[in-house]
C-alpha cells in the first residue's frame, strides 16, 4: 500500500482522490494539504465522503508542512491536484516533493473525467478573470432559446460542512443563503440563477453528476480557477486573456486546457493591447493550430454612468482575479475609465484585519479593493473597508450583487459585463453546430 500526500485547495484535490483513491486498497492517503484558500487547513475530509479506508477520515495540513509530513508518515508519492500555478512554481513543489524522498504525480483526465449520460460542453480558461463567467452564461442562454434545457456543474468551493456540502443545489437565491455560501461561491452561482438556470455544485462529483442528469438535457461544466473539466466533454470551450499575454503558456494547468480546446475564445480584446492580442493569437496557434478561434470583446455596462462620471471613486473588484488570478484590475477599472471618474481612491490606508493582510500578500494592488469574503469575518472587515474609505460612490464589478450580502451605506452602482464575438465564426454558430450535431446524433441512436 503507497502512502500518499494530496496537494490541493479544497477542490480538485477531493475529485482526484474520489476517483482516483477512494476505496483503493492499494493507496492510502495520510492527508491533504491547502493553500489559496484561507481556513481550509485544520479541518477533515470527513469518514462520510472518505469511504470505508478512512474511519477517522483525512487531515488537511498546510501546504508548508509538506517535507515534514513526508519524513514523519514515510509517504511515498505526492500527487499535485490543484489549478492557477505558474510552471516554475509547480515545479518548485516537485522539487520539494522529490528531495524529501517522494515520487511525483500529476493526473491526468483519463481516469479523473466522469462520463456523462447527456451532451457536456465545458467553459474553462487559462487564468482566474479571463472572463468565462460571461461566456458560460451566454451558452446557458442561447441552449434555452435553442430548445434546450441546460443545468450548470459548477468547479467546487466546498468552504463550509465538507459532508453537508457533498451535492448542492441552487435553483433561487434563497438556496445561497441555505447552504451559507461565501460571497466566492456566490459570486459564481447567483448570475446564472436569476437568469433561470439550475447550479450544481459540491465535493462529490460522481453523486452531482447522477442528479444533474435528471434535470437537464445538456450539461454545461462552468470551470474555475483554470482547472480542467471533472466531466468528459463532446464540445470544449476555453477562453484566454490578452491582458495577460503569455500566461496562456506559463500556467498549469491552464496550458493543457489550450491545448485541449475545440474552441478558444480570446476575450477582452477591446480593451487590450493590439500587440498582446497578436501575442496570444500566436501562441494558440502554435500550440492547438486545429482549434476553432473566436476573438471577443467584453463589453461593459453601468446601471446608472452618471452616479461615476466626476466622482471620487472606490471600485471593488472579484477577488479571486485580484489574488491567484494575478490582474492588478478588473471590470470595475475598465468601467471608472469608462465612464469618467475623476479619481480612483486608494483603500490600502483603510483596510481591516484579513484586507489589510490580503494587500501584504499582493502588493501589486492599489486602487481597487478585492471582494474577500471567505468567511462571516472576512465579509464584516470588507463592509468596514469600504465604510471608512472616503469616496463619492462605490463602484461594484463583483459578479454577485454586493448591496444584497453587504450593508453598503454608501452610494454604488453595479457594473455588468458581457461578451460580444466581433470575429466569425461567432459563439453563437459554434453552438447551432453543435447542436445540429447533438440531434442528429439522438436521433440516430433511437
Amino acid at each position: 500500500m503507497k502512502r500518499v500526500i494530496i496537494l490541493g485547495a479544497a477542490g480538485r484535490d477531493f475529485h482526484d482522490f474520489n476517483t482516483l483513491f477512494r476505496n483503493n486498497p492499494d493507496y492510502y492517503v495520510v492527508a491533504f494539504t491547502a493553500t489559496q484558500i484561507p481556513d481550509i487547513a485544520g479541518r477533515v475530509y470527513p469518514p462520510e465522503l472518505a469511504g470505508g479506508l478512512y474511519p477517522d477520515g483525512i487531515p488537511i495540513i498546510e501546504e508548508e508542512l509538506l517535507e515534514a509530513v513526508i519524513q514523519r508518515e514515510n509517504v511515498d508519492l505526492v500527487v499535485f491536484s490543484y489549478s492557477d500555478i505558474s510552471h516554475a512554481n509547480l515545479m518548485h513543489l516537485a522539487s520539494r516533493a522529490l528531495a524529501a524522498g517522494a515520487d511525483w504525480m500529476l493526473p491526468g483526465s483519463r481516469h479523473t473525467e466522469l462520463q456523462a449520460a447527456i451532451p457536456v460542453i465545458s467553459v474553462c480558461a487559462v487564468r482566474t478573470g479571463c472572463g468565462k463567467s460571461p461566456v458560460s452564461r451566454y451558452i446557458a442562454d442561447e441552449l434555452r432559446q435553442m430548445g434546450w434545457k441546460p443545468v450548470v456543474v459548477r468547479h467546487p468551493m466546498p468552504y463550509g460542512n465538507l459532508a453537508e456540502q457533498a451535492v448542492q443545489r441552487f435553483a433561487s437565491l434563497a438556496d445561497l443563503k441555505k447552504h451559507k455560501c461565501t460571497i466566492e461561491e456566490c459570486e459564481e452561482y447567483e448570475p446564472h440563477i436569476v437568469e433561470g438556470t439550475t447550479v450544481f455544485a459540491g465535493v462529490d462529483y460522481g453523486a452531482i453528476l447522477r442528479q444533474a442528469e435528471k434535470e437537464g438535457d445538456i450539461l454545461l461544466w462552468d470551470g474555475g480557477n483554470n482547472d480542467t473539466p471533472f466531466y468528459k466533454p463532446d464540445l470544449e470551450i476555453v477562453v484566454v486573456d490578452p491582458h495577460r499575454p503569455g500566461h496562456e503558456i506559463s500556467y498549469f494547468p491552464g496550458e493543457v486546457n489550450l491545448r485541449r480546446a475545440k474552441v478558444v475564445i480570446i476575450n477582452k480584446v477591446d480593451t487590450a493591447a493590439p500587440k498582446d492580442v497578436d501575442t496570444v493569437l500566436h501562441n494558440v496557434k502554435e500550440c492547438n493550430p486545429k482549434a476553432t478561434i473566436i476573438e471577443a470583446a467584453c463589453r461593459v455596462s453601468v446601471d446608472d454612468p452618471d452616479l461615476i462620471r466626476g466622482k471620487k471613486v472606490l471600485v471593488v473588484e472579484d477577488g479571486p482575479t485580484l489574488t491567484h488570478g494575478g490582474m492588478s484590475y478588473g471590470a470595475g477599472v475598465v468601467a471608472a475609465q469608462t465612464f469618467g471618474a475623476s479619481e480612483r481612491v486608494d483603500p490600502r490606508p483603510f483596510a481591516v484585519g484579513s484586507i489589510r493582510k490580503t494587500y501584504e500578500k499582493y502588493p501589486q494592488l492599489n486602487c481597487v479593493l478585492p471582494a474577500m469574503g471567505y468567511s462571516d469575518a472576512q465579509r464584516n472587515e470588507l463592509e468596514q473597508t469600504i465604510d471608512q474609505t472616503p469616496c463619492d460612490v462605490v463602484v461594484v464589478a463583483t459578479p454577485v450583487d454586493l448591496g444584497r450580502l453587504l450593508n453598503l451605506k454608501k452610494r454604488h452602482v453595479r457594473v455588468g459585463y458581457e461578451i460580444d464575438a466581433i470575429t466569425r465564426p461567432t459563439l453563437k454558430e459554434v453552438l447551432t453546430q453543435f447542436v445540429h450535431r447533438m440531434e442528429h446524433h439522438k436521433l440516430t441512436t433511437v
